[in-house]
C-alpha cells in the first residue's frame, strides 16, 4: 500500500503548474473519504453528501492557492465541509418552509429507510438520537465522537472556545443518553 502524501508535498507539487493536477488527486485521495463520511454525519443522505464532498473538493481547488499554512490542511478542509452543511442544511429549511427540527425529522426518516445506512438496531438508535441535536451540538458531537478530534482541532474549524465545546459535547452526549434509554 502506498504511504499517503504529507500535506507539505502536497502544497508544494500544487504551487508548482505543472504538478497542480497530481497534487490535487493526492489531496482526494487522503481526504475525501474523511470529507465525504463527516458531511454524511451531518445531512445523512448519500446523494446530499456526496454532492456537497463534490462541492467542498471545487472550492479547496479554487482556494487553495490562498491557503497561509496559519492552519493544517485538514482543519482548513474540515471548516470549508462544516460551512457547505451547515448552508445546507439551513436552505433545505428555508426551502421547504419549515422548522430544523422538521428537517430532522426527514433526515431522521432518511436515516430509517435507507439501504446505505446498514447496521445493528443499536447504531441506527444512536444515529437517530444525533439527530435529535441542535446542529451545533450535532457537530461537535460528530468531530469528537466519529473523528476523535482534539478539542483545539475543533476550536480551530468552528471558531469556538475549548471551553464552549466541551460543555456542548457534555449536552449532547447527555441528550443522546436520554434519548437512547427513553425510546424503545
Amino acid at each position: 500500500m502506498a504511504i499517503q502524501a504529507e500535506d507539505e508535498e502536497i502544497l508544494s507539487k500544487f504551487r508548482d503548474e505543472k504538478t497542480r493536477n497530481e497534487a490535487f488527486n493526492m489531496l482526494l485521495k487522503k481526504y475525501q473519504q474523511k470529507i465525504y463520511w463527516h458531511v454524511r454525519r451531518m445531512v445523512i443522505d448519500h446523494d446530499d453528501a456526496d454532492d456537497l464532498t463534490q462541492d467542498v473538493f471545487i472550492k479547496v481547488w479554487k482556494n487553495l492557492p490562498g491557503f497561509r499554512n496559519d492552519a493544517q490542511l485538514y482543519t482548513w478542509m474540515y471548516r470549508i465541509a462544516t460551512n457547505e452543511c451547515i448552508t445546507f442544511l439551513n436552505k433545505k429549511k428555508q426551502k421547504n418552509n419549515i422548522s430544523l427540527d422538521d428537517v430532522d425529522y426527514e433526515l431522521a426518516d432518511t436515516l430509517s429507510s435507507s439501504d446505505q445506512f446498514t447496521g445493528d438496531q443499536i447504531q441506527r438508535k444512536l444515529q437517530e438520537a444525533i439527530l435529535t441535536l441542535p446542529d451545533k451540538q450535532r457537530l461537535v458531537f460528530n468531530m469528537k465522537y466519529f473523528d476523535d478530534m482534539k478539542y483545539d482541532e475543533m476550536s480551530e474549524v468552528l471558531g469556538t472556545s475549548v471551553g464552549a465545546l466541551k460543555a456542548s459535547f457534555h449536552l449532547a452526549v447527555k441528550k443522546i443518553e436520554a434519548f437512547v434509554t427513553n425510546t424503545d
